[in-house]
């Protein structure tokens, strides 16, 4: 299921840092905490087998100023969109979770906190579709879809979406969360499909470090201004759309909507 949020900021000017991935999923985890300790506890120690969370969201929507490593906002309000893979009679209990809560979004130079102005649950976008049908769409990132491989020293070797491995890589990805929801032989069995297809703008590739400033500090690679094309059963394509596509989708990659 996919909702968008939308945020109205406590203070102006406000400033938030441009890594601002990190930040808002934990302030996501600490909502989700408070209406359910054991669920949070459970998507941020260990997912759904092989450490899938099966959540993730949006690049965050609203005029911005870049200056250095900060993000000034110019709007009166931003929004986004998050995906979680839950049975629909959860909508209302998510919904009920954010409803005038207070997200912070800070690191060690900056602290920007909002409201939540309003939580909207999103059409079903698969709704003209079959249980059990074959499903063939057009996907768009919401936010940069990180795809890599493992090196000899247990880091990734980020991928751009003209490297051929680039699709095999996100069909591997996609066959890992089928298992981790379903089973491994609805995993090896399914028929599922990906095609990268460019648009008339160049493929951009965003930089996003994750705990910066600290001993853990992270950077990954991921991109954005490619389409994707998905062919798989209904049950996988919705699995594909509500938890991300690629690597870190819990970190705010990954998220993709109907093209």
């Amino acid at each position: 299921m996919q909702f968008r949020i939308t945020l109205k900021p406590a203070q102006s000017p406000t400033t938030l840092p441009i890594n601002y991935q990190y930040p808002l999923s934990s302030a996501l985890y600490r909502i989700i905490a408070k209406g359910d300790a054991g669920y949070a506890a459970f998507l941020h120690e260990s997912g759904y087998g092989k450490g899938f969370k099966l959540f993730t969201f949006s690049q965050i929507n609203c005029p911005f100023r870049i200056e250095g490593d900060r993000l000034h906002l110019q709007g009166e309000e931003l929004w986004f969109t998050v995906s979680f893979h839950l049975p629909q009679a959860m909508e209302n209990f998510i919904k009920g979770l954010f409803q005038s809560e207070r997200i912070d979004i800070a690191d060690k130079h900056s602290r920007a906190s909002f409201t939540v102005k309003s939580i909207e649950s999103l059409p079903d976008s698969l709704s003209q579709f079959k249980n059990n049908e074959i499903v063939n769409i057009a996907l768009k990132p919401l936010s940069p879809i990180v795809v890599g491989l493992q090196n000899d020293k247990g880091n990734y070797d980020f991928l751009a979406p003209d490297d051929a491995r680039f699709a095999e890589s996100l069909l591997y990805n996609w066959r890992g969360k089928i298992a981790s929801c379903f089973d491994e032989h609805a995993a090896a069995s399914a028929l599922l499909l990906t095609e990268i297809t460019p648009m008339r703008q160049p493929f951009k590739s965003r930089l996003i470090t994750i705990k910066a400033d600290t001993p853990e500090m992270t950077q990954i690679r991921g991109w954005l201004n490619f389409g994707l094309k998905v062919t798989g059963e209904k049950r996988f394509v919705e699995l594909l759309l509500n938890a991300g596509a690629g690597l870190y989708n819990a970190m705010g990659c990954g998220a993709v909507g109907r093209d």
